[in-house]
């Protein structure tokens, strides 16, 4: 399960399709040197985006895989 506290890189090891995930929410940046380190929480926050709506998505991404 995808929680706030997971590392943005550990959710793209665990599904691919959180990538379209990320950029429907403006986190089009997934990519860059900060998302290594970064948490789902913290991304979130940075992206002014309501952390747990994306955990919701992202796991239904997860779950359909």
């Amino acid at each position: 399960m995808i929680t706030k506290d997971t590392p943005i890189n550990e959710v793209l090891r665990q599904c691919p399709a959180a990538r379209e995930v990320f950029v429907r929410h403006g986190m089009g940046c997934i990519g860059c040197m900060a998302a290594a380190d970064e948490t789902v929480a913290g991304g979130a926050r940075m992206h002014e985006v309501d952390v747990e709506k994306l955990i919701a998505e992202l796991n239904k991404a997860r779950s359909q895989q």
